[in-house]
């Protein structure tokens, strides 16, 4: 179920592509631990361990939190991956210890089905949980995020019943307002993601949908 839409003009440092574009589906696999975390000048590397660590290659692209990072180097069964200054600036991967566990995707196959929507594995920002209510088994999550009409003027904002990804999940947004959303989580999200980590004040990533972004570009080009 994971299609990879590559483009590669490959500039290559150390024999790894940096320059590419991959797409996710917010259909996280499971969970990978983070194990260590070393700090390179501006960069920062993780290094977690997931039961798929054997079938990586280096330069892979696996979605983190619904961060895209690329796989620098694997041994036995963890792997490594690094997260620019602007990355770690843009997103909840500075907050990481060691324990914690993340939601991880690897990019999807042109062969399946997309079951989630289409998600870049570039998130736009970060959004508090603000509230947590019981549905009758399920749970609903309220994030808030700060507003800037000059973004949502192009295409950062969330609609109802539309498409929203969270820490790298993709969900159906309920209740928008100009700096919040809900979304809906059943049981099994719940448990096997890093849903069952977040509680009220928890910082997540968010990536608003791309299909939003490219409507509100075609108006402001009419």
């Amino acid at each position: 179920m994971k299609i990879m839409q590559q483009q590669k003009q490959a500039t290559s440092t150390n024999n790894i592509n940096i320059n590419k574009v991959y797409m996710f589906s917010g259909i996280v696999e499971e969970m990978a631990t983070v194990v260590a975390i070393k700090n390179d000048k501006e960069n920062v590397d993780f290094t977690l361990t997931c039961s798929f660590t054997g079938e990586l290659k280096i330069d892979q692209s696996v979605a983190h939190n619904g961060v895209c990072l690329t796989v620098v180097a694997i041994d036995g069964n963890s792997y490594t991956v690094t997260a620019m200054k602007e990355t770690l600036d843009r997103s909840n991967l500075g907050l990481l210890k060691v324990g914690d566990r993340v939601n991880v995707e690897r990019s999807m196959l042109m062969n399946g089905r997309l079951d989630g929507h289409i998600v870049q594995g570039h998130v736009d920002g970060t959004a508090e949980c603000v509230d947590m209510r019981d549905a009758d088994g399920s749970t609903y999550y309220t994030f808030r995020y700060a507003f800037d009409r000059t973004m949502a003027e192009r295409g950062y904002f969330t609609v109802d019943k539309g498409s929203v990804t969270v820490n790298g999940v993709s969900l159906t947004v309920c209740n928008p307002t100009e700096n919040s959303f809900t979304v809906a989580i059943i049981p099994y999200t719940h448990d096997n993601t890093n849903f069952c980590d977040i509680k009220v004040g928890s910082r997540v990533n968010i990536e608003f949908d791309i299909l939003g972004k490219y409507i509100a570009r075609l108006q402001q080009l009419n």
